[in-house]
């Protein structure tokens, strides 16, 4: 009698962590072995907290996110030592729901998700979040009148 070995890949799922932190409409706190690690939303750039649409952009990402298990995949870091990373929040992907419901821009000179730009027009469109502004004046804009 012949006896064949089958073998099993398992899949193991990344270990989710806790969003213990909301600074913004693009940058959260996960704890992340026991520590908390400053997360910045790759591909988009959203209101400043003093900008309008910045404290709805704010509560937007707060409504996703706040004490729910967060996946992230890093892009990169920035030049304040953040992760730059795409974030899953109970399996929603944030980067992209942010933009879709209008709380955040098209980050054109560090975007590399192809998907966001038809997620953007769709949004302004529909007139949702910061589209139902007249003028809506994009965060890098915003963070540039503010130096002069």
């Amino acid at each position: 009698m012949k006896y064949f070995l089958l073998a099993l890949t398992i899949a193991i799922p990344a270990q989710a962590h806790q969003v213990i932190g909301i600074a913004d409409g693009d940058t959260l706190t996960l704890l992340v072995d026991q520590k908390p690690l400053k997360v910045r939303l790759a591909n988009i750039d959203a209101p400043e907290k003093a900008q309008a649409f910045g404290q709805r952009s704010k509560q937007s990402l707060s409504d996703l996110c706040w004490k729910k298990d967060a996946d992230y995949r890093v892009q990169d870091v920035d030049r304040y030592g953040r992760t730059v990373a795409v974030v899953t929040c109970n399996g929603v992907d944030v980067n992209r729901a942010q933009v879709e419901r209008g709380f955040a821009w098209v980050y054109k000179k560090y975007n590399k998700d192809r998907a966001l730009s038809a997620l953007q027009d769709q949004a302004r469109e529909g007139r949702r979040g910061l589209w139902a502004d007249a003028e809506p004046v994009p965060p890098w804009e915003f963070r540039r009148q503010g130096r002069r």
